[in-house]
């Protein structure tokens, strides 16, 4: 008889890993493979998200670094949080006005702070050329 083997350990989804070296990596690869974009320049970023893009919009909120992940495709944006692990009752809906017509288009964002506060990545900084 053949002794039973132990299962691999499960790792836990991004947002719960208490391996904060391994989750900061798993977060950066996630970013980066779900094509998430940061930019120099904010309306480019808005372009990008207008266009159905994940635009990665990092600020500073009650002194706390903070980003958005903002899109029009909400479908992406609930792909992404169950790849990180993110409840979807926390996706935010925000109509935003798209900058070529003027006119409020549907978008939602994750707000994504703390653990799973995005590492800068240059693979994804989209600068002038």
């Amino acid at each position: 008889m053949t002794p039973a083997r132990t299962p691999p350990p499960q790792i836990p989804p991004i947002a719960q890993d208490p391996d904060s070296r391994r989750r900061h990596a798993r977060l950066r690869e996630l970013v980066f493979a779900a094509g998430c974009r940061e930019f120099v320049k904010r309306r480019e970023g808005m372009l990008h998200a207008m266009d159905g893009g994940l635009w990665l919009h990092r600020h500073v909120w009650l002194g706390e670094p903070l980003v958005h992940l903002v899109s029009t495709d909400r479908m992406r944006l609930e792909a992404f949080g169950d790849a990180c692990g993110l409840k979807r009752s926390r996706l935010q809906y925000k109509p935003l006005k798209d900058p070529r017509t003027g006119v409020r288009r549907e978008a939602w964002h994750w707000d994504l702070g703390g653990p799973v506060y995005p590492p800068i990545d240059e693979r994804i900084v989209m600068r002038e050329e």
